[in-house]
């Protein structure tokens, strides 16, 4: 009877997270879809349109880091439906205005409300499902992701046709208005607030060597894995940020191919994204499934390590082989081959930083390792255009590659490090 009712639970709080998840992204991005509308109505040029959504990116930034540190002290039930109230609200605020400085404060509020969605989801999914399972539903939650992000244009281009922008932006952030209620009457924190025993205790029974103890702040901080974790994470996230912003240019500039190969190559990065994250997700639960949890490495290793193998090699024939004859499914083969090998890992680092962090401080974790990737997105753009510049397409990607190379050698070489962050249990081994 318990199992079951898990299994209701599990559904029904999974179901709300992925829906308000989507709701989420579509409402973080309604600005971008519905532009060519907006700006038929209202004059603004290329810098205005920069700031309108460089401010909503650095609001985000700095959100999602409060935010996980928050995920640690408060409800992340409310945490969630709140974040979804603030973003459908600011979105029908949006729609009745008319200037650009008003909507850049508003899309900069849209940040501050979106960084709230993630880290509370990351914390619901380990209360609420074993580390065996914890990657794939992580996965599939992240997918929520993809489908608005491709189904989002197509609606909004619809939409657009019959009713105007501001009817849209109207009707998508009454939506998460509405759905926020019905996620904070759904989502449930644990399992002990419907009266079930919560899942990490039951594995303290099981395996008392490997629970999550509870720790303090600056033994938390001085874990070495946190900071490998980090620094790893910034690379991977980072190369794979420049690739998705500039491999279009390199294809087309100095790789002689048309504009339509640079966008299809763009499709296949996404979609082999798509299946690297679901890839890992499930592929690392059944490792941790076969192998269990330990104090020293970590099962999810062999796959996390295999990926970002598998992105430098991919970039070092991206770089090598294409040129203006190149076959285009052999590009397209690239294109997925690095989506698959780079997704896979951003999806591996957040379950890792979750489940390895002591459980009074696994939002913490994740939002600082997620503040190192942004700092690793942030490196992508100037930095990174700056060596293409004086330097050439060539050695920029050829300078990523050495980075990311380098980052998997070196993750190989401290894989059986301690990964259990904070203090070491009296019975740890």
């Amino acid at each position: 009877m318990a199992s079951a009712g898990y299994g209701y639970y599990r559904g029904t709080i999974f179901l709300a997270m992925f829906v308000g998840y989507t709701l989420y992204y579509f409402n973080r991005k309604t600005f971008s879809f519905v532009m060519p509308a907006i700006m038929q109505e209202i004059t603004m040029d290329k810098d205005d349109l920069g700031m309108i959504t460089s401010s909503q990116s650095l609001a985000y930034a700095i959100s999602k880091f409060i935010s996980g540190v928050l995920s640690d002290q408060i409800s992340a039930r409310w945490l969630f439906s709140i974040g979804l109230f603030m973003v459908g609200g600011i979105n029908v605020a949006f729609s009745w205005s008319s200037t650009v400085a008003v909507f850049s404060g508003l899309w900069f509020l849209n940040g501050l409300g979106q960084g709230l969605g993630w880290p509370p989801c990351g914390r619901v999914l380990r209360k609420w499902f074993e580390p065996s399972q914890f990657g794939t539903w992580w996965a599939i939650l992240s997918c929520s992701m993809n489908l608005a992000g491709s189904l989002g244009p197509i609606i909004a281009t619809v939409m657009a046709q019959t009713y105007s922008w501001r009817a849209i932006m109207l009707t998508s952030g009454m939506t998460c208005v509405a759905v926020s209620f019905v996620c904070l009457l759904l989502i449930k924190n644990e399992p002990k607030d419907v009266g079930l025993p919560n899942i990490e205790s039951a594995a303290k029974k099981s395996k008392a060597g490997v629970s999550s103890d509870e720790c303090t702040l600056k033994e938390f901080l001085l874990s070495p894995y946190l900071w490998l974790l980090s620094v790893s994470y910034l690379v991977v996230f980072g190369v794979k940020t420049a690739c998705t912003d500039w491999c279009q240019l390199f294809l087309i500039q100095d790789k002689g191919q048309s504009t339509l190969m640079g966008s299809s190559y763009m499709s296949a990065l996404e979609l082999g994204g798509l299946m690297g994250s679901l890839a890992a997700g499930y592929f690392s639960d059944k490792a941790v499934a076969k192998q269990g949890m330990r104090s020293h490495g970590n099962p999810r290793h062999f796959i996390l390590i295999s990926m970002m193998a598998g992105m430098f090699v991919s970039m070092y024939l991206f770089r090598v082989t294409v040129t203006p004859d190149s076959p285009k499914m052999w590009i397209l083969s690239l294109g997925a081959a690095f989506g698959f090998s780079s997704y896979g890992p951003i999806a591996l680092f957040g379950v890792i930083a979750n489940e390895s962090a002591p459980s009074n401080y696994c939002g913490t974790s994740h939002a600082i390792v997620a503040l190192m990737a942004n700092i690793g997105g942030f490196l992508s753009g100037l930095p990174f255009s700056t060596i293409a510049k004086h330097h050439g397409w060539e050695m920029a990607f050829w300078v990523a590659e050495v980075v990311c190379l380098m980052t998997a050698v070196g993750y190989f070489l401290l894989r059986n490090i301690r990964t259990k962050m904070g203090q070491v249990s009296k019975k740890a081994d």
